[in-house]
Order: structure tokens, then C-alpha cells, then sequence
């Protein structure tokens, strides 16, 4: 029988956990339904979503997100191909849901990162790059749309290097202008590969290898183009690297369409080939946690309702360690409490399925998991680990929540306690005035609709959603309370953390009392706490 910790080695190497990130409107959703696609995970491809006629991609499971045509909830998908196991997570692109994707990108490996050809660099990719940055994960790209008119591939690479500082290392190159596209050559190989249209992309786009000199008469103009223009790639030397690739320097690039599924495969191929399988992770004093070491997990996410006919409550953990066993009992490090995972599942979207045993790099949803937040850690065995904690955004809004039917308080109150949890918002209270009326915070504005659709939807408690007049929050104790409730335009409350905060109605105010004052504490929310602005 094979020894567990080299068993745990092996299955490691199997898995390949990523995360997708783009602006919105790039061809996020829509590549990741295609990689669904071309692993066979589905027979059909759903087309882009919120358009009249059309079915809603599977990583959609909020019926929120079906009306809008966004996705503003991060999603777990777990398939295998090619004798691997990969763990696709599925992140909002809308600017007001950064605090979810980076708690994802906290969970994952590497990257692929989509761009519009014909938009390029938008800021909403720049501030998602900054947190790979910050956590140096190797970044795939796939310049999108190609079948559509846009920008020159050779631009997007000056402005990949520019913009973002990743050194781009195309490993595909488009024959056929945007919107005239035709196929690729394969750096590697110099392979032609020429693709053609399936209905709205819904099946597999057929391949077929032309040999050069068949595709430079047959291509002509377009052949001679890309040829001049992978000459310049050469002569620079833009080839893959990597080393410097999973340094999180430079970028290998992929080019297609992922609507008509040109391109998709080579990229799909690309994640198992060239990402990194699951590394020892870091715990909270610096020392990397072996692989084969017992069982360590920590929550990146907590979500609630996502299969509306049971109501329940889902911890995502990734595995960082060890062989995952359901029924086994671990512990939390944050309460010290024992927990039993006898409803364990994988996802797929919505869709759930029984797991049985798992390894580092997967996710596995842990069903009605009391007690369990974000940022916890969990492990099993005789030696503790605690892995550091997942920061929190500085909220940017504010607004103030009533319930409007005041018999279904208690519905409402549970409602925020656990949007809370999930990190929806931030829920922010006055111990001394009760929680009916709380101060919720948050990146941008959409997380309040977010909050009070599901509010209404998922807890049957409707509610009115006001804005709030402050425009800045800072961290404060005990000791500077007092002074603080003494002056006007000033409010001190609760974060569920803990945590205690100061809001201010007016930046100038708050300015002026850090130069006036600087023995009260008025702390921004960094330590911990992660400024998007």
C-alpha cells in the first residue's frame, strides 16, 4: 500500500488551482465556460450571459447575476483533464467586488488574466494585478476577442509591459487581423493551427495544422504579417521563459476568441503544462508547511443559500497540507473548537457532489460548518498551524439598512449576520442604540443592491437601503472614544470583528483633527486592511 504522505506528493502534483480575473465585460465568464467546455466538464456551451434567448453560464448560480449579465460572486469549479484535477475559481470583474476576488486569488497558484484586444489595460485589471503582484503569482494572459475588430496584438504587448511591468512572452500568434482572424502559429512548434466557427461557439471549434507553405498561399497577405511580426518577436527575444514566468515576471501570451473557441484549448493545455501544482504554504511565523505534513486548510470564502432549496451555509476551504477524509475532525485555530466534516462536498457552480477524500490544492465546501469564518484556518493532527489571515478592504460607502416590515425583524437581523460573515459588506453597529438600523460599508455601491436583493430574496426580509453621509473611516479604541463622540459629524461603532471604528461626514474634519490631535488613534484600515483607493 502507498505510504500517505507519498501518496498526498502525488495527488499534488495532479492538481492545478487558478483563478480568471479581467475587467468586466472582457470574456471572463465566458472562457471559463469554454474551459468547462473542452474538458468535457459540459456537452454544451451556455453563451454570454443576460442576452435575450440565451442560457446563463454555468459559474452563474445567483439569480441576481442572471438579471445583470455580471458575475458578482466568486465560484468554484473542480473538473479533471488530462489526468489532472483542476480547481477553477471563478471571480467577480466588476471594480465594487474586489475584496471577493481577493480573497479567491489568496486560494490559487496562478492567474490567467483576460483582456479586451480592443480595450487593452482597463483599470479595473490593473488594480487585480497589483494583488498578484503582491502575492507574486505566475500570470497567464489571454488577449480575447480577436474575432471582433481591435487594437494590434503588438500594441497590447507594449502596453502589458508598460502598464504592469510583466515582461510578455507570446507563445501564440494570430494570423488574420482583429476581426478577420483566422488561427495561430504556435511559437513553439511554428505550427498553424486554423480554426472554424461553430454555432455561437457552442461546441468545439474544429482544428486543423497547416504546413507553412500551404498556409503561406493560402493565407497570403495575413500569413506575411504574422510572420514579419513573430520576426520582431524573435529578434527581441519575447520566448517563453519559465523560470521568470513562475517568478511572476514575465507573462507567456495566448490569443483567441473565447466566444467562437479559437484559442482555448491551446490556453486550457497551457494551465497544465506551464502553472504550478500546490507549493507549501506559508503559515503565520514564516515557516512553509510541507505538503505531506497532517491536514491544513484555511476559508477563503463563506456563502450562504446557493442551493435555495435547502438554505444552508458553506465554508470553501483550499487544503494546504495533508489527505482531507471526510467524517474526520479538525480544529479551528481561531476558537480552538473541534469540528466534524461529515458534509463535505466539491462544487460545480450550483451543483454539488459528496466528497470523499481530497488533497492540497483542491476546495472542498463544508456544509453548515457553525462557527467557521473567513480567514479561519483548520487542521488535524498534533501539530497547529495557523495560516495569516485574509485582509479586509477599506470600505469607500456607507449606507444605513431598515427592515420595512417591522414583523420580520428577527428575519432581518439573521440576514445581516450572515451577509456579514460572508463578507458581503461590512456591518458596523452602535451596541448602545440595538442592530435595527445598522451602518453597512463597503468597496462600491453594487454590494449594497447585492445585499438587499439577497436580503429580501434569501431571508424574506425586505429592507430599505440608504445612503450614509460619511466619507471616511478610521480605526480608533477605547481610549479615544470619549474625546471623539465629543465632537460633531462624528460616529464610533462596532465592526463584527471587534474592531472598533470611527466614521467622519467630513475628510476635511478628519484632517484637521490628526494635525490637531495626533495623540488620538485614528488609524486607517491597513493593518489588516487592505486601501483600494
Amino acid at each position: 500500500m502507498e505510504p500517505d504522505g507519498q501518496l498526498v506528493r502525488r495527488e499534488a502534483a495532479r492538481r492545478r488551482t487558478f483563478a480568471i480575473i479581467s475587467h468586466p465585460d472582457a470574456g471572463k465568464t465566458t472562457l471559463t465556460e469554454k474551459f468547462l467546455l473542452y474538458a468535457g466538464a459540459v456537452q454544451r456551451a451556455g453563451a454570454v450571459k443576460a442576452r435575450e434567448g440565451r442560457r446563463s453560464a454555468t459559474s452563474d448560480w445567483m439569480e441576481l447575476e442572471r438579471q445583470r449579465g455580471i458575475s458578482i460572486s466568486s465560484t468554484v469549479l473542480q473538473f479533471p483533464y488530462r489526468d489532472h484535477i483542476v480547481n477553477l475559481l471563478d471571480t467577480p470583474g466588476h471594480r465594487d467586488f474586489s475584496e471577493d476576488t481577493y480573497r479567491v486569488l489568496s486560494g490559487v497558484d496562478a492567474v490567467v488574466m483576460v483582456l479586451d484586444s480592443a480595450k487593452g489595460i482597463e483599470a479595473q485589471t490593473l488594480k487585480l494585478f497589483e494583488v498578484c503582484r503582491a502575492r507574486r503569482l505566475p500570470v497567464l494572459t489571454f488577449l480575447n476577442k480577436l474575432d471582433r475588430p481591435g487594437r494590434e496584438p503588438l500594441e497590447l504587448l507594449d502596453e502589458i509591459e508598460s502598464m504592469i511591468g510583466l515582461r510578455p512572452t507570446p507563445v501564440s500568434w494570430p494570423v488574420g487581423a482583429p476581426g478577420d482572424f483566422r488561427g495561430v502559429i504556435d511559437r513553439r512548434t511554428d505550427e498553424f493551427v486554423r480554426y472554424a466557427r461553430t454555432d455561437r461557439g457552442a461546441s468545439l471549434a474544429p482544428e486543423e495544422v497547416v504546413p507553412t507553405d500551404r498556409a503561406a498561399l493560402e493565407e497570403g497577405a495575413a500569413w506575411t504579417t504574422a510572420r514579419d511580426e513573430i520576426g520582431l518577436l524573435d529578434a527581441v527575444g519575447a520566448d517563453l521563459d519559465e523560470a521568470s514566468f513562475l517568478a511572476g515576471d514575465s507573462t507567456p501570451v495566448f490569443v483567441g476568441s473565447a466566444l467562437t473557441n479559437f484559442g482555448v484549448r491551446m490556453l486550457l493545455d497551457a494551465v497544465i503544462d506551464l502553472t504550478p501544482s500546490p507549493s507549501p504554504r506559508t503559515d503565520l511565523d514564516g515557516r512553509p508547511r510541507p505538503l505531506d505534513d497532517a491536514f491544513s486548510a484555511f476559508v477563503f470564502k463563506v456563502q450562504a443559500n446557493m442551493d435555495p432549496a435547502h438554505r444552508d451555509r458553506l465554508a470553501f476551504a483550499r487544503i494546504c497540507s495533508g489527505r482531507f477524509e471526510r467524517g474526520m475532525t479538525v480544529t479551528c485555530d481561531r476558537s480552538g473548537r473541534d469540528l466534524t466534516t461529515k458534509y463535505a462536498t466539491t462544487a460545480f457552480g450550483p451543483d454539488r457532489e459528496t466528497v470523499e477524500e481530497a488533497f492540497p490544492g483542491d476546495v472542498v465546501g463544508l456544509v453548515n460548518a457553525t462557527g467557521l469564518q473567513l480567514g479561519d484556518t483548520i487542521h488535524a493532527g498534533a501539530d497547529p498551524v495557523t495560516f495569516p489571515p485574509i485582509p479586509r478592504f477599506s470600505p469607500e460607502v456607507f449606507a444605513t439598512a431598515r427592515p420595512l416590515d417591522t414583523a420580520r425583524v428577527k428575519q432581518f437581523r439573521r440576514g445581516v449576520e450572515q451577509l456579514d460573515e460572508e463578507g458581503v459588506v461590512q456591518v458596523l453597529r452602535d451596541l448602545d442604540s440595538g442592530d435595527t438600523a445598522p451602518i453597512l460599508a463597503a468597496v462600491g455601491a453594487l454590494q449594497f443592491e447585492v445585499f438587499g436583493y439577497r436580503l429580501a430574496s434569501e431571508f424574506n426580509a425586505p429592507a430599505e437601503i440608504l445612503q450614509a453621509g460619511y466619507q471616511a473611516i478610521r480605526r480608533t479604541d477605547p481610549a479615544s472614544a470619549p474625546r471623539l463622540r465629543e465632537i460633531g459629524g462624528i460616529r464610533i461603532l462596532h465592526r463584527s470583528d471587534g474592531a472598533l471604528v470611527a466614521l467622519f461626514e467630513n475628510r476635511y474634519r478628519l484632517a484637521r483633527l490628526e494635525a490637531d490631535e495626533p495623540e488620538l488613534r485614528l488609524e486607517p484600515l491597513v493593518a489588516g486592511d487592505v486601501p483600494v483607493g
